[in-house]
């Protein structure tokens, strides 16, 4: 049993309490104990370690002497580890606020969260007359504990950060104390509190259920997220086959064949034939027809007034997307004409070299940029002098990781990607991307690679080998899927897909269908299932994109996704919503919420601004709540609850 609590609070007179012997001296004035020290003794055939701690103290002000005494306990705890803490503290203390919680976070940081698990509150002074109500009267016995020690529960509560522990079911047990010696007794020598109770037997009972209770659950292995069934006399893991569903269920383009590798340009899932380009004849019609536009530097801009300048940038940007329109349609006749050119080859065997694939619109032409301006001198803190790479001009691309929450520096590099494409016989387009990424504790490998073969015009077969982190394991994936063009607007795909974990191995099967509908409509949908052991799992993907009337000119777009997954029994469903919309000319605003039938899910919201610059005042939000709580931590936490 490890013994905390403050100064003066009756630690040590309760261990000589339980033993119904003088085990450690007491004072009245001073600190009876300096020095961590262990006490045993025998009690009713049961062997009791009690470790007897130094007396804490309370204020914010002295949390540094109280750091020392607990790095001592922790030093203490790890040759004896405690099965049973008894934090005490004071019944007839007259406080109703939470001024003991810099106390409980100091203990909480020092020893760990997990020491308030099998934890007692013991009460001392239980024999105190109870203080007057509102009323002016007395509170009743029963009233008066109860508010105490739900004062003492609520703090350390809030010392966790879990408000859960105010749970009932999750409070810490409460014990009275009472250690005066003309405490009143009964006919065993046991004393009795003013309600009747015996404290000592109950408070030996509450540790000794603790103990057990704790030794049984060292007994029983905890629940793994995963079943675990017998194969040939051995137990293994079943994999997590609805993880493995959703990777399944992904879709994915097929590798093309670049113009350098003897291909036309094209794109995996934006049909040239399927793009009108009448209406860009029109716009370029129409910008041709306008007449010379002069943009104004920045000095003229300022003599402008608030209408002339509204005016002037509404005209800007009216002439810019003309000209962008322009451009695309110019670029859609030059694919049609690269594939009128060679009409045994289609999408199927091409690459989007030109053509952005995920946004359908003209890719960026690789441009050269200018070398950073180093500092005059050296400095250790300037990203200039670390993460340097070069963006090769060869299809082998290798990069670092970027992660906004690393520890190491303030870039957050840890890992590097490598991608490379290239062509198989120089007629099967394959593509392999590797990344690692390494931090203090852990080390992660994602690896995907395929290759595709070509069947005429209107279909394609890829093969691929991935590589990727499951837990604390490593999953290997060879999958294949055969993709073909049924309509003209409808592409259907079926697959299938092989994973070993471990000793397991999980088959899975999907079927996919990719429709469009007009200019602006694009429906996805997807069914599969995945087995092991006897063990399967169902999902059925729905996705739904409403691209913007400018699109791709313009990135705005809308996906409502809905996914349903059994496994057991269990159903599980999901929607996610996404949108994209432009704010003004230089803003942008991006919304994703998701929702699933456990009444759980999230809301996003990201905004990003050219020149409204005062948006990024925002972050000085929870810069000054942190400093607000660091100077009043008390008030902070209880603002914090509600």
């Amino acid at each position: 049993m490890l013994v905390l609590g403050k100064i003066g609070v009756g630690k040590s007179a309760t261990i000589n309490s339980i033993f119904g012997e003088e085990k450690t001296s007491i004072h009245a004035f001073e600190p009876a104990t300096s020095v961590v020290k262990e006490i045993t003794g025998t009690l009713d055939g049961v062997k009791l370690r009690i470790i007897d701690t130094p007396g804490l103290r309370s204020s914010a002000m002295e949390q540094g002497a109280n750091r020392k005494v607990l790095a001592s306990i922790k030093q203490y705890m790890k040759k004896c580890p405690p099965d049973v803490v008894v934090y005490v503290d004071r019944l007839d203390s007259q406080t109703r606020d939470l001024n003991d919680l810099p106390l409980l976070r100091s203990i909480t940081n020092s020893l760990g969260s997990s020491i308030w698990k099998n934890a007692v509150v013991a009460l001392t002074h239980a024999a105190s007359a109870p203080p007057d109500g509102p009323s002016g009267s007395p509170l009743s016995y029963e009233v008066f504990v109860a508010q105490r020690s739900h004062v003492v529960q609520q703090s350390i509560a809030q010392a966790v950060g879990d408000l859960r522990m105010m749970n009932p079911s999750l409070m810490n047990p409460v014990c009275l104390v009472e250690n005066h010696p003309s405490c009143r007794k009964n006919r065993d020598g046991h004393k009795v509190l003013p309600n009747g109770q015996t404290w000592r037997p109950q408070l030996l009972l509450l540790c000794y259920s603790i103990k057990v209770l704790s030794e049984a659950s060292s007994l029983s292995k905890p629940q793994d997220p995963f079943d675990h069934r017998k194969l040939f006399g051995f137990r293994v893991r079943s994999p997590p086959l609805p993880y493995l569903l959703s990777w399944l269920l992904q879709s994915r383009s097929h590798p093309k064949l670049s113009a350098d590798q003897g291909g036309e340009n094209g794109d995996s899932d934006i049909d040239v034939d399927d793009l009108s380009d009448s209406d860009q004849e029109d716009d370029e019609d129409e910008y041709d027809k306008l007449p010379p536009f002069k943009a104004l530097r920045k000095a003229q801009l300022a003599k402008l007034d608030k209408e002339q300048r509204k005016a002037y940038f509404e005209e800007y940007d009216y002439r810019v997307k003309l000209l962008q329109k322009k451009q695309w349609g110019e670029e859609l006749r030059r694919m049609r004409e690269l594939k009128k050119g060679k009409p045994a080859v289609d999408e199927y065997g091409n690459t989007g070299e030109d053509v952005d694939q995920e946004t359908g619109g003209p890719a960026s032409v690789p441009v050269p940029l200018p070398d950073m301006v180093l500092p005059p001198s050296f400095d250790g803190d300037n990203p200039a002098f670390r993460y340097r790479f070069l963006e090769p001009t060869s299809q082998f691309l290798a990069r670092p990781v970027l992660d906004t929450h690393g520890w190491d520096h303030d870039c957050g590099y840890d890992g590097v990607n490598v991608e490379h494409s290239l062509a198989i016989a120089s007629q099967f387009p394959a593509a392999v991307s590797v990344q690692l990424t390494k931090d203090k504790k852990e080390f992660n490998i994602h690896l995907d690679s395929s290759v595709s073969a070509k069947h005429g015009e209107n279909g394609s077969t890829m093969a691929g080998f991935d590589i990727q982190n499951v837990g604390k394991q490593l999953a290997y994936v060879f999958r294949g899927e055969t993709k073909f063009k049924n309509l003209k607007k409808n592409k259907t795909a079926a697959g299938f897909s092989v994973t070993f974990l471990g000793e397991n191995i999980a088959t899975g099967l999907k079927l996919e269908d990719h429709i469009v509908v007009g200019k602006r409509l694009v429906l996805v949908g997807s069914t599969g299932t995945v087995r092991s052991k006897g063990d399967s799992a169902y999902g059925a993907n729905l996705e739904m994109r409403l691209r913007g009337a400018d699109f791709p000119i313009d990135q705005d777009q809308s996906t409502l996704g809905l996914s349903l997954v059994k496994w057991r029994g269990d159903l599980a469903l999901g929607a996610n919503f996404q949108s994209q919309l432009s704010v003004g000319r230089n803003s942008k605003v991006a919304v994703r919420a998701g929702l699933n039938n456990k009444m759980s899910g999230q809301i996003t919201v990201r905004t990003s601004s050219s020149d409204q610059l005062q948006i990024a005042l925002t972050a000085m939000l929870p810069i000054v709540m942190a400093i607000y709580k660091s100077i009043r931590p008390g008030v902070s936490e209880n603002y914090s609850m509600y």
